[in-house]
């Protein structure tokens, strides 16, 4: 081989090598989008946690992956509708006992997740799971579930287990697969605000 071969194939071989950096950049970086738009803020929180956004993904990726394999399936309307009415039942209860309406609110969670067919894992496992259906609300849930070991302690007040219930019916809504217009959405605002008013 003569030198201006060498040169033409050592040329070749970088550019073959440049181009495979490019397309396996513009794959990863493609990929940071999409757990970015399906995480949301979870994203976020596992990047802060792990400390660096390759072992976040990955974490992210097994995820997705895990929950593919379950077999999330959707309620029948008669069980939707037992749910719906255990939840108003549950709520109607918060005046009268605020820290047993959060156990059972907790409670009433997890039984709609298994109805729903999430594994039933430590809590950490069931976050991480909610999170890539449910992403908006999975940070809602841990801060629930916080203020329920809280009110375990004793350390909760009527206010912090008031938001655990929102946090929860959140969730609740969620799994439940329930599209609330905006009008009753405003509604429920405007009733929590005049009961927060009159407590």
């Amino acid at each position: 081989m003569t030198t201006e071969q060498w040169a033409v194939a050592a040329v070749i071989v970088v550019a073959v090598i440049l181009l495979a950096w490019l397309v396996v950049r513009e794959q990863r970086r493609k990929r940071s989008i999409h757990l970015r738009q399906r995480f949301g803020p979870e994203y976020a929180r596992v990047v802060s946690e792990r400390g660096s956004q390759a072992q976040a993904e990955s974490e992210l990726l097994a995820r997705e992956k895990r929950v593919e394999r379950l077999k999330i399936i959707p309620l029948a309307p008669a069980e939707a509708a037992r749910f719906s009415q255990a939840w108003g039942q549950l709520q109607a209860q918060f005046v009268d006992n605020p820290t047993g309406v959060v156990i059972e609110a907790d409670r009433l969670v997890r039984d709609l997740m298994v109805k729903r067919g999430y594994p039933m894992a430590d809590f950490e496992r069931r976050a991480a799971d909610i999170s890539v259906h449910h992403p908006t609300v999975v940070d809602t849930y841990r801060s629930a579930r916080d203020i329920a070991a809280r009110s375990q302690q004793g350390t909760a007040s009527t206010e912090d287990l008031r938001k655990a219930v929102v946090y929860y019916r959140s969730l609740f809504d969620e799994l439940l697969e329930v599209r609330r217009d905006p009008a009753a959405a405003s509604a429920d605002a405007a009733a929590r605000k005049d009961e927060e008013v009159h407590s």
